[in-house]
């Protein structure tokens, strides 16, 4: 059993010094032993995947040098459990005001923005990479999606990744409403036919729980085509 996961390296104080690490077990419950930093810092939120062509691992990384810098979301292909084949490709990067993380948080007039917390699955021909963006602490904080399409054994590189419904249109999956805030870095369960999504969130008007108190929460979720959608339980 293999844990991919991001922890501080010692000699750092700041988040920058996050590293990609693997560990292994003989069972799910552990002990997990360290074997290898997988990636060097900047490097959080991995999700492997395997598909009929074989091991993904989708993860984020900064791009400091970009029309809207921040965090952004890279796939490469696993040649073993241990090893990165060393060919990355962004997947996903921000495109909308709304995901903005921090604004002039390195310096002036420069905004910082996130995408991350990746999950991929597929049904038939068609691919769904889900995301957050921005900051929990933000209203706009949320869960989007990008879709692709193309044969199951495809190279999860290669596809064509669109957000939906587009990049310049913010309609998130799920973010905040009335009853329920900081919605984000989900995932996908099948049981019995029927899809649930499994995401974090905190309930609104808890004046007992701080801010980033957040609980796990689960709603089914509808899959038509290329169209995801949740109606949010209380």
């Amino acid at each position: 059993y293999y844990m991919y996961y991001s922890s501080m390296d010692e000699d750092s104080d700041d988040e920058h010094g996050q590293t990609m690490r693997v560990a292994v077990a003989d069972c799910p419950g552990g002990p997990f032993r360290f074997v290898k930093n997988l990636l060097p810092p900047f490097s959080i939120d991995p999700h492997m995947v395997v598909t009929p062509s074989g091991m993904y691992l989708f993860y984020c990384v900064n791009e400091y040098e970009a029309q809207r810098v921040g965090t952004v979301v890279m796939c490469d292909k696993l040649t073993d459990p241990f090893t990165m084949e060393g060919k990355p490709v962004c997947v996903i990067r921000p495109t909308l005001d709304e995901e903005i993380y921090q604004r002039d948080r390195f310096k002036k007039g420069e905004h910082w923005h996130t995408i991350e917390g990746a999950f991929y699955f597929s049904k038939g021909n068609t691919h769904y990479l889900m995301y957050s963006g921005a900051c929990h602490q933000n209203p706009t904080y949320f869960i989007g999606y990008s879709v692709a399409h193309g044969d199951p054994d495809a190279d999860l590189r290669t596809l064509d990744w669109k957000k939906f419904p587009d990049d310049t249109t913010y309609a998130p999956l799920l973010s905040k409403n009335d009853f329920v805030e900081g919605m984000g870095h989900n995932s996908v369960i099948f049981d019995n036919g029927t899809c649930y999504i499994v995401y974090h969130g905190r309930d609104i008007g808890d004046i007992n729980l701080p801010e980033d108190a957040r609980s796990a929460r689960i709603d089914e979720m509808k899959i038509d085509g290329d169209v995801l959608s949740v109606e949010v339980t209380r």
